[in-house]
């Protein structure tokens, strides 16, 4: 699944449409995770994109009237191409703009969103539950700390609750607890201030690193450009370790561990995190 730093990433490929008009907007299979509302392409005509923002994994789309919200789901993949592009098999949805240039998401699972949020996007039932950005000032180890003083699940599952914070997923909280040193099983109200804000530090640098390597190489995932991510070459322990046995950690040369935590495979260093 696309992580912040992907969905960031896509946000960033998306940008030379700000400040284009919508010339008509195609849905050739509305039913995705929730409906495609079916009024998009006569609300959106004439309208101009004003700015492209992010919260948490959707991308917020800033029209004259009001903010569309795209999500990418499990699969998904929002692409920026030229209007005589043909459209694929799982191409669902396209915003043309009159300079040429389309907005396209192509979703095989359909899990992903395309949703009106209007003018106040914050109200809107999907994001008023959401949690501190990871990479605001708002996200500090004494904030942390203070969560985490009454929730017993281990922390890996802690910090992937995007009530708690957003943004954090499976390949990132694997990483960020590496580097944290923290071992991915520890309940989390069992976690001092000190480790607390060791992770929160740790979490930044993680998601900041994979930003700047343009996200993760995903087996779905292409940025808005058509380019693959490269953090993956970065990885300390997500995915360097199977049924048959781990690869080598980067620092102690012990092998790196697999457990399942929440149905989702974990990844860590036995000697590094405890």
């Amino acid at each position: 699944m696309p992580e912040l730093p992907e969905v960031e990433t896509t946000r960033l490929g998306l940008i030379p449409l700000v400040n284009q008009t919508v010339a008509n907007v195609v849905i050739r299979n509305g039913s995705l995770r929730w409906p495609i509302p079916q009024s998009l392409p006569e609300l959106l005509h004439g309208q101009t994109l004003r700015a492209l923002t992010r919260r948490a994994k959707y991308i917020l789309a800033h029209f004259d009237q009001g903010v569309l919200l795209l999500h990418l789901g499990m699969s998904g993949r929002i692409c920026l191409l030229a209007q005589d592009e043909p459209p694929q098999k799982h191409d669902h949805f396209d915003i043309c703009f009159t300079s040429g240039q389309v907005l396209r998401l192509r979703d095989p699972r359909r899990f992903g969103a395309v949703l009106w949020a209007g003018q106040h996007p914050e109200q809107h039932m999907l994001l008023k539950v959401l949690g501190p950005e990871p990479l605001s000032e708002a996200f500090t180890g004494q904030y942390l700390h203070q969560q985490m003083r009454t929730r017993s699940a281990a922390i890996k599952i802690t910090i992937m609750d995007s009530h708690l914070v957003v943004g954090v997923g499976n390949i990132y909280a694997s990483e960020s607890l590496f580097r944290a040193r923290i071992h991915p099983e520890k309940p989390a109200k069992a976690l001092t201030l000190v480790e607390c804000e060791r992770l929160t530090a740790e979490i930044k640098h993680t998601l900041t690193d994979a930003l700047a390597a343009g996200g993760s190489s995903l087996r779905d995932f292409f940025g808005a450009d058509g380019n693959p991510g490269y953090f993956q070459q970065q990885y300390f322990v997500y995915a360097r370790a199977n049924d048959k046995g781990g690869e080598p950690c980067r620092v102690c040369n012990a092998p790196i561990k697999m457990i399942r935590q929440g149905q989702r495979s974990t990844f860590y260093c036995g000697c590094c995190q405890v």
